[in-house]
């Protein structure tokens, strides 16, 4: 009797365990299925998106400013806005859960993922997917409104002879720019919103509500909130560089700004589970761990 009940029960257990590995499997693949057609859609917009084609006015003096590079390029931009905050999220994952092995650990097709990993992928999908949707609505804006950027004339040198009296009043729609740089070209449309600006924020602000609530360690009243305004500084230099270096005018860097703070507080307040978690606990789930039969309540200091 006692055998039939052991391989009764651990045939249920298998068929438990195998339903679990499926649904984990397919919440996996339907994460990454998300973030693929959000990502998609992005490259759709930078490789064959038609900005719309605005006209100008010769007197508006606000389109005559000269070209120049970007302060904080493209290269640095991604470096730090994705790399710093996903670097940090799994060190700090592994640093709150690398000595549980139960808990929030989950089996898929027979291997074992560590709660770490399991939870460094949750909080890092999270924030990726705030990302491609602040920069997918973004982008939705600046090639539905094609505002030209303040550098126009220079980067377009258009075949319009302004000094003639008939073209000074004229809002110009038909024009043929004699730049050559055909990806300057494209650029100098997408002035509305500011991607730099909307994304430095996002990244830099959900950073930010991020280590509010993991980064508790009571040696420092103030080193938390001393790398918060660090973080908060590097976007909004970001975002005054845009300004100082003709790319955007003001209002475009605020309207990106904004788009970026929004998605930043709509992810951690409605997507994520950071708010749901207390910042003295390990997670939703882990304040108490099992192991061996026994119970282990989750430290308070765990950065």
């Amino acid at each position: 009797m006692e055998r039939n009940e052991r391989k009764t029960n651990s045939r249920t257990h298998s068929i438990t365990l195998d339903r679990d590995s499926k649904f984990l499997l397919r919440k996996v693949l339907m994460d990454f299925a998300v973030l693929f057609i959000v990502g998609f859609l992005i490259l759709v917009f930078y490789l064959w998106g038609a900005p719309y084609e605005r006209g100008f006015f010769c007197d508006d003096e606000s389109l005559k400013h000269p070209y120049k590079e970007s302060t904080v390029t493209n290269i640095m931009l991604y470096i730090i806005g994705l790399g710093l905050p996903v670097f940090t999220m799994c060190l700090t994952e592994w640093i709150r859960l690398r000595d549980y092995k139960g808990g929030r650990s989950r089996v898929i097709l027979g291997t074992e993922i560590p709660a770490w990993v399991w939870e460094a992928y949750r909080v890092i999908g999270v924030f990726l997917f705030g990302c491609a949707c602040q920069q997918l609505t973004t982008d939705v804006a600046k090639y539905t409104i094609g505002r030209l950027r303040p550098h126009f004339f220079e980067v377009c040198n258009p075949d319009i002879d302004c000094t003639l009296p008939e073209n000074r009043w004229r809002y110009i729609e038909k024009f043929t720019c004699l730049g050559e740089n055909k990806k300057l070209l494209k650029e100098m449309r997408l002035s509305f919103p500011s991607g730099h600006s909307s994304f430095s924020a996002y990244t830099m602000i959900y950073f930010a509500l991020y280590l509010q609530k993991r980064f508790v360690w009571r040696g420092s009243k103030l080193l938390r909130h001393f790398i918060q305004f660090v973080l908060i500084m590097m976007a909004w230099y970001t975002v005054m560089t845009r300004v100082s270096d003709y790319k955007h005018h003001w209002s475009d860097v605020l309207a990106g700004f904004s788009i970026g703070l929004l998605a930043a507080i709509v992810v951690y307040a409605f997507i994520s589970d950071l708010r749901k978690t207390s910042r003295r606990l390990n997670g939703c789930h882990d304040n108490e761990l099992t192991t061996n039969g026994t119970t282990r309540t989750a430290p308070s200091w765990q950065v």
